[in-house]
């Protein structure tokens, strides 16, 4: 491409030089015909002039007299003097038939003298032959020019091309790093913005995937350690039948949660809109929370406690309330101490669920960014569960919230509702 760039400036350059040059040249060349015209006919008019004033005054002296006038233009001029039919003199080189000539004729009394002057054409070329030659130099010279920017130009936009066409087949092979440069030139910074967008589009999907995968990987970890405990209860309760059948209806729902769970996570994965919040009961969430966990803090010495406010009704998706109230306990019970207090209220729009503990709490340093993907009170925690619970309650236009650092008490917030509620409210946070 380089290579057509060059030919086709330099194809440009020529055509303007000689649609210019041969114009100029012809104008050039008549000019100085006119003008070599013009300087004859004025010698032979000086000529003239110096005759007809030698003879009138008598100081002619013939033929001698017209020699001597004669001698007075350059020796390359031909000169020829005329008394009447009488030849006076002539000097010079004669010239061909077809250089230039110029006569002029004049009279003293009654004596007519004819002046004729002539010049060979190559005694008169040598000033118009400078001129052809500067204007050729010039010529080349805008032709040289013409290659030299050729060259540049085509560096220039060469250059981009290349790449462009390196990153788009860096983009084609999976490597979704943008190009980050910009040309000057329009086309070619659409081009590169055009790249640059795909790009960060792919590194949004792959991202997407590498956040769902790791997601997916932490919310089935909850219902599967929950659903682990209940068939451990059921193993240890085998010799009672009744106990055996309770604790089997527990698993039961823990694995429909946890298909629930699935649920959702391939709805993200999809890109697909969750399931529309309904008036939910926010005394059977907790319940359901109490039950499944209540095992877990059993086996390490530690009480589960409820307080608060009863009957109270909220808008959400049962399976993400209960999921941000299940990261919460298990985020209590895996850096917290104690006894973990669930406390239900409301505020004027909000219906509030409080996880508080009695451990050390949330570190200072860690309290503004406790909600960041990664950051993790604990050196074997995945700093994911508080970053997702945050994620699921928005999606029902909820939030959560660090309420106090120390001792921690976290918050869930929903949209208050009544128990024959119909209407989904608009997304709220805390009031």
């Amino acid at each position: 491409m380089q290579r057509r760039l060059l030919i086709s400036m330099l194809s440009v350059a020529i055509v303007a030089v000689l649609a210019l040059g041969i114009p100029l040249a012809f104008v050039l060349g008549r000019l100085h015909i006119d003008e070599a015209n013009q300087i004859l006919l004025s010698e032979a008019h000086d000529l003239a002039s110096n005759l007809q004033q030698r003879s009138a005054s008598g100081l002619l002296g013939g033929s001698a007299g017209a020699a001597q006038i004669a001698r007075t233009l350059p020796p390359h001029r031909y000169v020829q003097i005329w008394q009447g039919q009488r030849l006076l003199t002539t000097a010079g080189v004669p010239p061909g038939r077809h250089d230039r000539e110029q006569t002029v004729v004049v009279s003293v009394g009654p004596q007519v003298f004819t002046v004729k002057v002539a010049a060979r054409d190559s005694a008169l070329a040598g000033d118009l032959t400078s001129e052809l030659l500067l204007i050729g130099g010039v010529a080349l010279l805008a032709v040289a020019l013409a290659v030299v920017l050729g060259l540049l130009y085509a560096r220039r936009l060469v250059r981009p091309l290349r790449e462009l066409a390196g990153a788009a087949d860096r983009l084609g092979s999976g490597d979704s790093s943008p190009l980050g440069r910009r040309y000057g030139i329009q086309e070619l910074d659409r081009v590169a913005e055009g790249l640059d967008g795909s790009a960060q589009r792919i590194n949004d999907l792959l991202s997407a995937e590498r956040d769902f995968a790791v997601d997916a990987s932490h919310q089935l970890r909850t219902p599967l350690t929950a659903l682990s405990m209940r068939l451990e209860e059921m193993m240890a309760a085998a010799d009672y039948p009744d106990v055996v059948r309770e604790e089997g209806a527990a698993a039961l729902a823990q694995t429909e949660r946890l298909a629930e769970v699935v649920g959702q996570l391939l709805g993200r994965a999809r890109r697909t809109a969750p399931g529309a919040p309904t008036v939910a009961s926010v005394d059977d969430i907790v319940s359901q929370q109490v039950e499944e966990w209540e095992p877990a803090f059993r086996r390490v010495n530690r009480r589960l406690a409820l307080a608060g406010e009863k009957g109270l009704f909220a808008y959400a998706t049962p399976g993400g309330a209960s999921q941000v109230i299940a990261t919460l306990l298990d985020n209590a019970l895996v850096h917290g101490a104690g006894t973990v207090t669930i406390r239900t209220s409301r505020t004027r729009r909000s219906v509030v669920v409080e996880v508080r503990d009695e451990g050390s709490g949330v570190p200072p340093e860690l309290a503004p960014r406790i909600f960041e993907r990664s950051v993790s009170g604990s050196p074997n925690g995945t700093g994911l569960g508080l970053a997702l619970a945050r994620t699921i309650a928005a999606a029902d236009g909820g939030q959560v919230v660090l309420v106090r650092p120390r001792p921690a008490v976290f918050a869930l917030f929903l949209p208050h509702a009544t128990a024959d509620a119909e209407e989904q409210p608009a997304v709220l946070g805390p009031a």
